[in-house]
């Protein structure tokens, strides 16, 4: 069964959306370099980490912006395989992030997501 492993979103001006969000939800910023700015991932007062907040440049510059669910699946492959067959489509490369695996899709109604896939340790 697939669930939300992650959210982020991909704005224009994320030094702005964190602040809202830091006003609004009581999260913090935590800066990553991205070469050049920061994007965000934004933590909850425990220090757990709640999403990420995203420029539309660099590695995200063809992005669609909003909010994106990534969704867990076992095998990433087999999933991408199945988005192409019933009328989705890829939304650029497979990304890695360490050992794990995502890609963003379109699916046939036009909605964006990420599949997800965690690797081995």
């Amino acid at each position: 069964m697939s669930e939300t492993a992650w959210c982020d979103i991909t704005t224009e001006d994320a030094e702005s959306l964190v602040d809202f969000y830091e006003a609004v939800m009581g999260w913090r910023k935590e800066p990553i370099d991205m070469g050049g700015y920061n994007d965000y991932v934004m933590m909850k007062g425990d220090g757990t980490p709640v999403g990420g907040i995203c420029h539309k440049r660099g590695v995200n510059k063809g992005l669609p912006g909003g909010w994106i669910h990534y969704f867990t699946v076992p095998q990433l492959d087999d999933a991408l395989a199945s988005v192409k067959k019933l009328g989705g489509a890829l939304v650029g490369e497979v990304r890695h992030h360490g050992k794990d695996s995502f890609c963003i899709i379109k699916d046939p109604s036009g909605a964006f997501c990420a599949l997800y896939e965690k690797g081995s340790d």
